[in-house]
């Protein structure tokens, strides 16, 4: 079943509605035909998607809504013992056994090289929210080990990992942009630069990191 979310206009409090209770008002199947936009069981208003400010959807808060879904469905899960629940909400936030496990495989950024932990996040590679099961999202094979901003990068799509360790860059990714974040390497691979050194990679991915690579460069990178 769907999860129908409508942020109100001009109020920025959102409200939920189920299509249960949605087909009560006679108005409500054109409405919800016309005026949302469905994203993975979840439908969000179309006009709250347009407009910017406070009320708007931007990648953080639809992402935030999705996994409270997940996060949901995990807590009434009666067959995930209460130590598994939480285990795998923790990874959420890249914290607990999950980051454990990546520290198991991973040892530094695969973008800068630090290796310092307090300045790491544990980022999964398929989407925590996308896994199929409770095991997906724990496997230290389904994170890296990354800065803060290229997490944000790798999050959002911009980035990606060939199996071979060779770093793919979105055309969508400003070249400007990516040198304030310090990234040099990445615009002159890029973009073409005549100065630039050879392709940029990082050492092979382990088979099921491979596994898990494609799936992020399918659905998540944008190419």
């Amino acid at each position: 079943m769907a999860n129908w979310v409508r942020f109100c206009l001009p109020d920025t409090r959102p409200s939920t509605q189920t299509p249960d209770q949605a087909v009560k008002t006679p108005i409500s199947r054109a409405y919800r035909k016309r005026c949302f936009t469905q994203v993975a069981g979840t439908a969000f208003d179309r006009e709250a998607l347009r407009r910017g400010g406070a009320n708007s959807l931007t990648f953080e808060v639809v992402n935030e809504i999705l996994e409270d879904v997940v996060e949901r469905r995990i807590r009434d899960d009666l067959q995930l013992e209460d130590t598994v629940k939480t285990s795998v909400i923790q990874a959420r936030r890249g914290q607990g056994k999950f980051r454990s496990n990546v520290e198991a495989m991973e040892r530094s950024c695969r973008l800068t090289g630090v290796t310092n932990p307090s300045l790491l996040i544990a980022s999964h590679i398929k989407p925590w929210r996308l896994c199929a099961s409770a095991q997906e999202r724990l496997d230290g094979m389904n994170g890296l080990l990354l800065t803060p901003d290229a997490d944000h990068l790798f999050d959002r799509g911009f980035i990606s990992f060939e199996d071979s360790g060779q770093v793919l860059i979105s055309q969508r990714v400003d070249k400007t942009d990516l040198r304030r974040l310090g990234f040099e390497q990445l615009v002159m691979q890029s973009f073409g630069f005549a100065e630039a050194p050879a392709v940029w990679r990082t050492s092979t991915f382990t088979p099921p990191q491979q596994a898990y690579l494609a799936h992020h460069r399918e659905d998540v990178f944008v190419a």
